[in-house]
């Protein structure tokens, strides 16, 4: 596997398989790689001509320094994970190199940002989110790049803005890998203690709890987030948010009669976690597109 630094070199490595039409596939990362990320790669390597996986712990998407400050950094560690899932590229950049010197341009998404993470974590997270990807794209220029469902939000967000800005390039959200026991997996879960990882248990059960519901007819919104908020206080854990909302427009809607996205997120101690559900009742149409989550029920 080549590692590269700049997108001068990013781009020298690319030119070939560009100039024979293989397919370029891009797995953006911040690092601290787990099953999740290797599944995406994994996926990559089994469909795609050649595979670059980015590794960019990015400030500007941090509200909370010490949040930057205490995410996972081994580079040794996420290369040998990333060549063994199959990626033929790993372009590391400096902030240096991502933000030289000058850098004034910002990316944003109206509509779809201000709430939910946006409201959590602060508008300065999507921008640091849209701003960067949209360079990410921009520098390797990929025919495809992949991204984990678990952050639903921010794949309806990039889908938007692959789509305004008319960039080239196909944009595909693949499975949330659980834990055995259902905890999605994700960096953060090794900050928690042994007590309150078991007590983060409650976060897919709560997501359990409204696919129940939905199993037993029950369509009304209202009473399937009632049921994942009763599920969390039942073990001491107070949600940021839990929503009912269309997939492609984050719009809360008020009775579930097609696919509906189920957002959840929720402090475990000092840990933030977020999942979500697609949640489609017996007989709705299938969604048009693979959606942000699961399909429960």
């Amino acid at each position: 596997m080549m590692v590269v630094r700049t997108v001068a070199e990013l781009r020298a490595a690319l030119r070939p398989h560009r100039t024979a039409q293989h397919s370029i596939a891009l797995v953006p990362t911040m690092g601290a790689l787990h099953e999740g990320h290797l599944s995406l790669i994994r996926h990559a390597r089994a469909h795609d001509g050649v595979v670059a996986v980015s590794l960019f712990l990015n400030p500007s998407q941090f509200n909370e320094r010490s949040d930057l400050e205490r995410y996972p950094r081994n580079e040794r560690r996420d290369a040998a994970l990333a060549e063994a899932a199959g990626a033929d590229l790993l372009f590391a950049p400096s902030v240096e190199e991502v933000y030289p010197p000058g850098f004034a341009t910002s990316v944003e998404v109206l509509g779809l940002t201000e709430r939910f993470e946006g409201a959590a974590r602060g508008s300065e997270h999507f921008r640091g989110v849209t701003t960067v990807v949209t360079k990410l794209l921009c520098m390797a220029l990929p025919d495809v790049t992949y991204f984990g469902q678990k952050d639903a939000q921010q794949v309806v967000v990039i889908r938007r803005l692959v789509e305004d800005l008319n960039l080239p390039v196909r944009i595909e959200a693949l499975p949330t890998v659980r834990e055995p026991d259902g905890l999605a997996m994700s960096s953060r879960n090794a900050l928690l203690s042994a007590e309150e990882r078991h007590r983060a248990l409650a976060i897919p059960a709560a997501l359990d709890a409204a696919r129940e519901r939905v199993i037993a007819g029950e369509r009304a919104a209202s009473t399937l987030v009632e049921a994942g908020v009763a599920r969390l206080h039942a073990s001491g854990i107070e949600p940021e948010y839990v929503s009912l909302v269309d997939p492609d427009t984050l719009e809360p809607i008020d009775t579930l009669t097609g696919a509906g996205l189920l957002v959840l997120a929720a402090r475990v101690g000092h840990v933030r976690l977020i999942d979500n559900a697609v949640l489609v009742p017996q007989g709705a149409p299938n969604p048009r597109r693979p959606l942000p989550g699961k399909a429960l029920a």
